[in-house]
């Protein structure tokens, strides 16, 4: 849920692009040889009318696909395609958005692209409503599945985990070379937001027990913990407001995509620039964000970030 805080004002957006600096948020499982040598931004906005075009903008301002995908590389990319819905309904991520991620990969020379989810709707509906697979169709070595048979999950131990300690994740992302978040920005009404971390939620087996058994907020960190994105593209073409996840509520274009290493400084950011609930919130109030910077697993603080943005 959304906390009221005490903090006056809210945190900058990042709308005037900042002066480069050193970015230290390159995600820990990528060496300094496989960052680019130029200095990129910790997070990039880049605006514009084409879903495409401004989601490659954002990726090649932190430093391109090649920075991530390497030749032979396997591949899985998690977008929000739970709900028997099409795009206009902003519950799943805009197929444009994901399509042109799959592109990339394909030429940064993935052998391998999986495309995944662990749907709340009726499977068949959502593959055809979302309008990923039919997006996605050409391109090459690209699979899009939906996962909830229990045989593609396997159990994983979550060592800093606080409410449990093993999950059953998709072993598929588990076994990726790249884990790539692609969610589209949204309201929930039980996490408050639905952003890269939450959205992670389809890639594990047990869903409601997040819900019914586990503090959501602390179980999600936990989650990420383990199922941690190495880059996270953010589809804010338009935004669910309201009525989140599933929706139907008010949809808000805002013609933008987010990408970063630091899956807390996307989130906090997609918070900064959205209106939720029809108002403006700050990041450290969605709790879950909150929980994640103070457990080290990104920064939340947009003020001492590098934030470049881009107009199309």
């Amino acid at each position: 849920m959304i906390e009221k805080t005490d903090r006056r004002g809210f945190l900058k957006t990042g709308l005037l692009t900042t002066a480069a600096v050193a970015t230290g948020a390159a995600s820990s499982l990528f060496s300094a040889k496989d960052v680019c040598a130029q200095q990129v931004p910790d997070v990039a906005i880049s605006h514009g009318q084409d879903a495409g075009a401004i989601t490659r903008a954002a990726v090649e301002a932190i430093g391109g696909m090649k920075r991530f995908v390497k030749p032979g590389n396997k591949v899985v990319i998690k977008p929000n395609m739970s709900f028997a819905s099409g795009p206009e309904r902003a519950s799943n991520t805009d197929p444009l958005v994901v399509r042109e991620v799959a592109r990339m990969c394909v030429e940064a020379g993935a052998s391998r692209i999986a495309v995944l989810d662990n749907v709340l709707n009726s499977p068949q509906d959502c593959l055809k409503l979302s309008q990923i697979p039919a997006h996605l169709k050409d391109i090459q070595n690209t699979v899009v599945s939906i996962v909830q048979n229990q045989r593609f999950f396997r159990e994983v131990k979550i060592p800093d985990g606080r409410e449990f300690k093993s999950m059953q994740a998709v072993s598929d992302a588990l076994d990726a070379d790249v884990l790539i978040a692609v969610p589209v920005g949204k309201s929930h009404s039980s996490s408050g937001v639905s952003l890269s971390m939450k959205g992670m939620m389809g890639l594990i087996y047990d869903r409601l027990s997040f819900h019914s058994r586990y503090n959501l907020h602390e179980a999600i960190v936990d989650m990420v913990t383990v199922l941690k994105p190495h880059l996270v593209v953010i589809d804010g073409t338009r935004i669910l407001g309201t009525g989140g996840p599933g929706g139907p509520g008010k949809v808000i274009p805002m013609n933008l995509v987010i990408a970063s290493t630091d899956m807390v400084a996307a989130d906090a950011q997609m918070v900064a620039l959205g209106t939720w609930y029809d108002r403006k919130i700050q990041p450290n109030q969605v709790r879950h964000i909150r929980v994640a910077a103070e457990r080290g697993l990104g920064s939340l603080d947009l003020d001492k970030l590098n934030v470049k943005n881009i107009r199309l």
